[in-house]
């Protein structure tokens, strides 16, 4: 991250930087990201333009990285979601494995978690025969052993 002022900034001094009105603008554009500017500044009693500096601020900060629309997994087609724990088989090979698996279609996120397995994969597909095809996908394309658990219900998301 850089600051086009100072070069470098570390991720620490971005967030010891941030003050309770950005806290009350980050709240609410992470519940709502199309959450107008003048509802921001009715909530931090700030100008509209006062509030949109702020935000600008925090997008070039890097501290807001972009905005999304949240999807209708069900509606969307994508019935079946499941993590994938994901262990290497050759431990020589682990820095590989995120770089080979991101771009195959269902796997929406790759984390690296402590102990074992390696990796955590969330997945998303439409059914449980192509939850069986990716899993066939991803051992073709890397020497892993896995685990899969298939979320039943999800009760909330944020």
């Amino acid at each position: 991250m850089t600051n086009s002022d100072n070069g470098p900034v570390d991720a620490r001094t971005v967030a010891s930087q941030l003050d309770a009105t950005d806290g009350v603008i980050l709240d609410m554009l992470e519940k709502d990201g199309r959450a107008t500017l003048s509802h921001l500044s009715e909530a931090t009693g700030l100008s509209v333009s006062a509030v949109q500096s702020r935000v600008q601020k925090l997008e070039r900060r890097g501290v807001i990285r972009g905005y999304k629309a949240v999807i209708d997994d069900e509606r969307r087609g994508l019935a079946v979601n499941a993590y994938i724990a994901v262990t290497p088989i050759d431990y020589s090979q682990e820095a590989e494995i995120p770089d080979k698996l991101k771009n195959i279609d269902g796997i929406m996120s790759c984390d690296s978690v402590a102990g074992s397995p390696s990796f955590m994969l969330t997945v998303r597909v439409e059914s449980p025969s192509k939850l069986e095809e990716l899993l066939n996908l991803i051992h073709r394309t890397v020497s892993v052993s896995t685990e899969t658990t298939i979320v039943l219900q999800r009760y909330f998301a944020k």
